[in-house]
């Protein structure tokens, strides 16, 4: 990265620039990374499980792949078949915990019905537990650690933190998702930042008259199929000011042409949230690379 582009700001012309802030912290990583592989002499490793052949956990997963291999993270994955039962998945996320050349773990979401979602993530070493959904790993969110937590909601924190509100005393965020994967972490993140959270979903009356309140507005509703349906999130919708921040793709919820003219700041979608979402599982990587190498 050029110091040109290193200088940048991140909100521009309106427009949080995901793609920008994303290509930053991911250099950062590698730097970090190869200073901490020649230390110790052993790299960070990510391993990643699919079970199943849906075709987004396949993408998703190569995506993870490409972006850890290029900050010099070594990755490496199993393919179970959709039939997989959940001893077998547990037997393998055993023997996955005890390898210490493994440091971090991924099971790709959704799991076939026969297995248990939540006892396969309970069964994850916190310490190698880079998508932040587990119990202990929870916990300490609630109580104000923001190591490994979930990806996303810490990717939308970061880029609040970046361009210039790391300290949200004084505005009310109002969150549109209640889902554990970034509804309910990203509660606590915005806590730690002295936020006012005001959390809605699908059973909240009269939408509108919380999202024009909303000082900081995240929506990730994802229901809009294709580019003709009706958006989400409209410019009557928000006050002159807002932040915005669109999680939802590939569609997205928000009319950003109309509702920029009103926002401070934006994201776009793509090129917002998305590319901050994997930015965010390689600094899980070498967090939890990080804690572990040190304590042996």
């Amino acid at each position: 990265m050029s110091d040109e582009e290193e200088l940048k700001p991140i909100c521009e012309d309106h427009v949080i620039k995901g793609k920008r802030l994303s290509n930053r912290i991911r250099r950062n990583v590698q730097v970090e990374v190869e200073k901490l592989t020649e230390k110790y002499g052993i790299a960070p490793k990510l391993v990643t499980v699919i079970v199943g052949e849906d075709p987004g956990s396949q993408m998703y997963v190569r995506m993870k792949h490409k972006a850890s291999n290029k900050a010099g993270i070594l990755s490496d994955h199993y393919d179970l078949p959709e039939k997989t039962s959940q001893d077998e998945l547990m037997a393998l996320i055993k023997k996955l915990n005890e390898t210490i050349e493994v440091h971090g773990i991924l099971v790709q979401l959704p799991l076939p019905k026969q297995i248990d979602e939540k006892a396969i993530i309970s069964a994850i070493d916190p310490l190698k537990d880079v998508d932040g959904f587990s119990p202990q790993n929870i916990y300490r969110l609630f109580y104000g650690g923001e190591k490994l937590s979930s990806a996303t909601p810490h990717g939308i924190v970061t880029m609040l933190d970046y361009i210039g509100m790391g300290d949200l005393s004084g505005k009310h965020v109002v969150i549109i998702n209640r889902s554990t994967i970034v509804g309910k972490p990203l509660i606590f993140l915005l806590l730690n930042r002295n936020a006012t959270v005001t959390i809605c979903h699908s059973r909240t009356a009269d939408l509108p008259s919380f999202t024009r309140q909303a000082d900081v507005l995240v929506t990730a509703i994802g229901r809009r199929k294709s580019e003709d349906d009706s958006f989400f999130i409209t410019q009557d919708m928000v006050k002159e000011g807002v932040v915005v921040i669109d999680v939802s793709t590939p569609h997205g919820d928000v009319d950003f042409e109309n509702v920029k003219e009103k926002a401070l700041c934006i994201t776009p979608v793509p090129g917002g949230v998305g590319p901050m979402t994997i930015t965010m599982l390689l600094q899980n990587v070498l967090d939890a690379y990080s804690a572990q190498v040190s304590k042996s």
